[in-house]
């Protein structure tokens, strides 16, 4: 019995075994290479909502109990129309190089284009650029930390 190659000599059941790995592992992105056909599945990760919650207040019983606070409202930031967010899972970088200054800094104002961290995925540098002009209002990473594809990197204005 002949086995058929797909047309784009790809065939099915391997992206399927690969989607069942980064099913099954937690991974959002697997690439895999053999001869000339190159491969690569992500997955979108939803970073998880952030919520607020105020402390509790005792309550005393000379003093009226404060009225019920309504629960608080997760923000989801990757929907936010200022965010930045990452192309790729890696590790995000501030600057260049060890010791070097930081590509940008809270407050600063960027132009389309210009560079703003750098990831490293599979030992590559990827510069990140801004993708339209504004002003950097909220850092949402450090240096060296590992960050998820879709993962919000900052806010730009």
């Amino acid at each position: 019995m002949s086995e058929k190659k797909p047309a784009s000599g790809i065939e099915p059941d391997l992206v399927r075994e690969l989607a069942a790995i980064l099913t099954d592992t937690g991974l959002s992105e697997i690439e895999i290479e053999h001869g000339d056909l190159k491969l690569r599945l992500a997955r979108l990760v939803q970073p998880a909502p952030i919520a607020y919650a105020p402390p509790a207040q005792p309550v005393h019983a000379s003093v009226p109990a404060p009225a019920p606070q309504p629960a608080p409202v997760a923000v989801d930031l990757a929907s936010d129309p200022r965010a930045v967010l990452s192309p790729m899972v890696g590790t995000a970088y501030l600057s260049p190089e060890p010791g070097a200054a930081a590509f940008i800094k809270l407050g600063d104002t960027v132009a389309q284009g210009q560079t703003l961290l750098i990831v490293e995925a599979m030992k590559t540098f990827n510069p990140i650029a801004a993708p339209r002009a504004g002003k950097v209002v909220k850092l949402l990473i450090s240096d060296s930390q590992p960050v998820e594809f879709g993962e919000v990197l900052l806010l730009l204005e």
